[in-house]
């Protein structure tokens, strides 16, 4: 594992629906669309599709040879930009490049099979270009997990800040986890939080298959699970904790009174995500997201 290295556009770069990041050549003649929201004759907009063609060239894909590319130009004008949406998407292309937030509004009204390669788009989520999260459920086993009413305040306050519906998901015995998966996974923007419980960790493997089998995206308490194909874990460092636990003996051995000495929260936290999952899940990962990372799992 190692943090990798990102490069950007301004005001970000993605795919919808999700579009591997280097083409499969395939010997015919590829078709791609490209939509503008500016005026042909402006200089900026010459200089990213000059930059949008060289870094396909450095790709392999040459114009005239195995690529073509069909322009159009909005001149900032929502009926033009219509107009050449539909003109676009008419002509069948393997995608489309769209720029800005309207020119990828219309593209999305035309096509929901093409695939939209957009740039200089505010907030895609909101905007209704990418797949967000509605529902999630809550796996835990009543038994070895710690008492679910600790976490429910806070999950109930996170959830209802981006408007997302919780259930809650008991399971008692490892024939009872695809149930859970399954069921999330019948309806779109399902996802699933894995919470802390004894019984989870033992049977991490099959929550993980079974989650990437569905189709499900999910959120793991420990690194150990995205180590081991989860998609994304947040929790503390529980080796760290080891590591402070024998402060604690070596005090009590030196007489001191285990009810003097204070519990100490977990200070170190972790997130990692586990890239290759995202990608077989057809997530884009946001690059803030990436960035606050603590391990990317390439």
């Amino acid at each position: 594992m190692k943090r990798r290295e990102f490069i950007t556009l301004v005001g970000g770069a993605a795919a919808w629906p999700f579009v591997g990041a280097r083409a499969q050549q395939t010997g015919r003649t590829r078709l791609i669309g490209v939509l503008m929201a500016y005026a042909e004759s402006d200089l900026v907009g010459q200089s990213e599709v000059r930059g949008f063609r060289g870094a396909l060239t450095k790709m392999g894909w040459t114009e005239g040879v195995n690529l073509r590319i069909e322009f159009r130009w909005g001149d900032s004008d929502t009926d033009k930009i219509s107009k050449f949406a539909k003109e676009l998407v008419d002509l069948r292309p393997d995608a489309i490049l769209g720029q800005t937030t309207p020119v990828v509004d219309a593209l999305a009204h035309e096509t929901r099979t093409i695939p939209i390669v957009f740039v200089n788009v505010n907030d895609p989520v909101a905007s209704g270009f990418a797949p967000r999260t509605l529902r999630m459920a809550l796996l835990f086993n009543p038994a070895t997990g710690v008492p679910l009413q600790n976490y429910m305040p806070s999950i109930q306050a996170a959830a209802s800040t981006f408007s997302v519906e919780v259930r809650v998901a008991p399971v008692h015995a490892k024939d009872e986890i695809e149930g859970v998966i399954a069921e999330q996974a019948r309806n779109p923007g399902c996802g699933l939080i894995v919470m802390p419980s004894a019984f989870n960790a033992t049977n991490r493997e099959p929550i993980i298959t079974l989650a990437a089998g569905y189709r499900v995206p999910a959120i793991y308490y420990n690194r150990i699970y995205a180590e081991s194909g989860g998609l994304i874990s947040y929790g503390p460092d529980f080796v760290e904790q080891f590591r402070q636990a024998p402060d604690y003996i070596n005090r009590i051995l030196n007489g001191a009174k285990p009810a003097h000495l204070p519990v100490q929260a977990p200070t170190k936290y972790e997130l990692v995500i586990n890239l290759k999952a995202a990608k077989a899940l057809g997530l884009d990962i946001p690059f803030h997201l990436q960035q606050r990372a603590d391990d990317l799992i390439e």
